[in-house]
């Protein structure tokens, strides 16, 4: 019974109280806009690519539409070869065909909340993970309709992982809040992780433990994660996210 309440009290603690915490902050801070006249203007975070030769890759997060923001992030990446005079934007939605290209502005707010830059590389850097980003792109799996399902995946972020996992020197892992990140896009349960540092066990994307030197220690509770980064010091807390050390450096 005394392990019975341990387990209890540490999942209270680690997962149900940082989501009321994050339902409180959302309620304080009245962000319950509506989806049709929400605000989804540029955060001015990219350079003018008419002027700008340079390439630029982008991996954006913000909170979700509406309440379902307390507790997940909607992940896209943006990309801009050397010398092309705009961005392409690759989301991950539930309308229509789910790779959604160019759907919204490059670096827009996801409906009224303003994204945090997850990975950022330009010029030579983002030269060298441009083709293989847009290979993992061109040959995503879940990619015809009705394939997306926001829980517990395939969503933006199973898809944004998949991109990430091409490029396993850029060392950078979504945010905890990204509900999706561990469903098993190549049908895999158990496989190294993206950075190539530890191993993921993951259940269908309800369950898991994620180990690695770049991932820390995540554990995976119906999608909702808790967990230690050693590298750079942080908790990771559902709902409220990272708290602690940057994650890491742009390229």
């Amino acid at each position: 019974m005394k392990i019975i309440k341990f387990a209890l009290t540490l999942f209270a603690l680690l997962y149900l109280l940082p989501i009321a915490v994050s339902a409180l902050l959302y309620q304080w801070k009245g962000i319950g806009a509506g989806w049709w006249d929400a605000d989804r203007s540029s955060i001015s975070n990219l350079p003018a690519p008419d002027r700008h030769q340079a390439a630029v890759v982008r991996v954006f997060a913000a909170p979700t539409v509406r309440w379902r923001g307390i507790v997940a992030v909607h992940s896209w990446v943006v990309m801009k070869p050397e010398g092309a005079r705009g961005y392409t934007r690759y989301d991950y939605t539930a309308w229509g065909d789910p790779v959604r290209i160019n759907g919204f502005e490059a670096d827009g707010r996801w409906f009224g909340r303003t994204p945090d830059v997850v990975f950022a590389a330009d010029g030579a850097a983002a030269t060298a993970l441009i083709p293989r980003m847009q290979a993992a792109i061109d040959a995503y799996a879940w990619r015809n309709r009705g394939d997306y399902r926001a829980w517990p995946g395939p969503n933006s972020n199973t898809f944004i992982t998949a991109v990430l996992d091409a490029v396993p020197e850029v060392d950078v892992v979504l945010p905890p809040t990204a509900i999706g990140k561990d469903f098993p896009y190549d049908g895999r349960w158990l496989r190294r992780t993206g950075s190539g540092t530890g191993l993921r066990l993951t259940f269908g994307g309800y369950g898991g433990v994620t180990i690695g030197w770049v991932e820390g220690i995540e554990v995976n509770i119906l999608g909702a994660v808790a967990g230690l980064d050693i590298r750079r010091p942080a908790v990771k807390l559902p709902g409220l996210g990272r708290l602690g050390l940057p994650a890491g450096d742009a390229a």
